[in-house]
C-alpha cells in the first residue's frame, strides 16, 4: 500500500533544560500523531544547520494548552533550541482521511478546481502553504497568476472532494485583480 506524508506540527521554543520543545500542532489527532515511539520526519527551515531528518517521540504532555514533546535526538536545551522552526511530518496510508470532516490533508486539496460563490471558475489549487498564523491555498488563476487565499471558513466556505472543487468567497484583489 502506498503512503503519504502529512504535516502535523512545527517545533517552537524549548521548555526547561532537558530538551523538551513546544509544538505548534497542525493536526486534529495529536494523541495519535505524537504518541510515544512515533518516528517523525523532520524538515528544518531553509538555511538551518539542524542535523536530524528523523525525530522519535519519547514522551508528550500538554501544559496550559500547549503540547510539549521530549524527542530522543534532542539531549538538552541547546539541541532543543536548534530545533526551533523544524516542521514535523507523519507517514499515513494513502487512503487515510482525517476524522474531522472540516480537516483535509494537503494531497486532497492540491488539484481541486477553485470557483467563486457564483460558480465562476477562478483557477486550481496548486499548493498549501503552512504559515505560522494560518494555512494558505495557492491558486493558479485562469489567467496564469498565482494568488494566496487564507484557508479559513470565511474565505473558503466549501470544500467538496467528491466534486473536486473548493468555493472561494472572493474579495476584490484576493484572487481576481482589484
Amino acid at each position: 500500500m502506498e503512503s503519504i506524508e502529512v504535516l502535523i506540527g512545527r517545533i517552537g521554543k524549548p521548555h526547561g533544560v532537558r530538551g523538551h520543545v513546544t509544538v505548534d500542532v497542525r493536526t486534529d489527532e495529536p494523541e495519535r500523531r505524537f504518541a510515544d515511539g512515533a518516528v517523525l520526519r523532520a524538515e528544518p527551515p531553509r538555511g538551518s544547520a539542524f542535523p536530524h531528518r528523523q525525530l522519535t517521540v519519547t514522551s508528550s504532555r500538554w501544559h496550559q494548552g500547549v503540547l510539549h514533546l521530549l524527542l530522543e535526538e534532542l539531549t538538552g536545551r541547546d539541541a532543543a533550541e536548534s530545533a526551533r522552526g523544524v516542521l514535523l511530518y507523519a507517514e499515513l496510508a494513502a487512503d487515510a482521511t482525517p476524522e474531522d470532516p472540516d480537516e483535509f490533508y494537503d494531497h486532497q486539496l492540491v488539484g481541486l478546481a477553485a470557483y467563486d460563490t457564483d460558480g465562476a471558475r477562478l483557477g486550481e489549487v496548486t499548493a498549501i502553504l503552512h504559515g505560522s498564523a494560518q494555512d494558505l491555498l495557492s491558486i493558479r488563476t485562469t489567467d496564469g497568476r498565482d494568488a494566496l487565499v487564507p484557508f479559513v471558513k470565511a474565505l473558503v466556505p466549501d470544500v467538496d472532494l467528491a466534486e473536486g472543487k473548493v468555493v472561494i468567497a472572493d474579495r476584490p484583489g484576493l484572487v481576481r485583480p482589484a
